[in-house]
């Protein structure tokens, strides 16, 4: 009995390795991705160039995911219509592209509460020095509202991602 638990050990651990290590599918090269779709709930981000769905990402979201994000700190991804307004190649998350949240109505709702909207909401990498934690990120939500993919990700979408690239957050 002892030595078939640690054959079922050993071939867990190969087969967590093999997932771990595992290259998922590359962009091909000069892909202009104009739009990403974000499906929350099911943890997942495509990415389309010209109508066409080029790749799909699994990412982690804010630590509280569930809702659109309506106060800065309730730890919520925001739901809606943005765009990508930004990107910081030095940023302490690897690299970033910045996300247009708050929007007008975001801003109108956070006032009427006498809160702020939060802001600087990203798709980024994992923190600088944390690489190492590659795709074991995507087993729990932990950024404070952002959406996170792992570092080669988040190279490949800094490469591909068309400035004013419409995103769709969805629940």
């Amino acid at each position: 009995m002892k030595k078939i638990m640690v054959y079922i050990f050993v071939i867990a651990l190969a087969l967590l390795a093999t997932w771990y290590f595992y290259p998922g599918k590359k962009l091909p090269v000069g892909t202009i991705i104009d739009k990403l779709v974000v499906y929350k709930s099911k943890h997942k981000m495509e990415a389309y160039a010209n109508g066409s769905l080029v790749k799909t990402y699994t990412i982690a979201l804010g630590f509280s995911p569930n809702g659109h994000k309506q106060f800065e700190g309730d730890g919520r991804t925001p739901e809606g219509t943005y765009t990508i307004n930004a990107r910081n190649a030095k940023s302490a998350y690897h690299k970033n592209l910045g996300v247009s949240y708050p929007n007008a109505a975001d801003r109108t709702y956070a006032e009427t509460q006498g809160k702020s909207p939060g802001g600087d909401i990203k798709i980024h990498g994992l923190r600088n020095g944390r690489g190492y934690i590659g795709k074991f990120h995507q087993w729990k939500d932990w950024t404070h509202g952002c959406i996170a993919v792992t570092n080669a990700e988040i190279d490949e979408l800094f490469a591909s991602v068309k400035e004013d690239a419409v995103i769709e957050i969805l629940k």
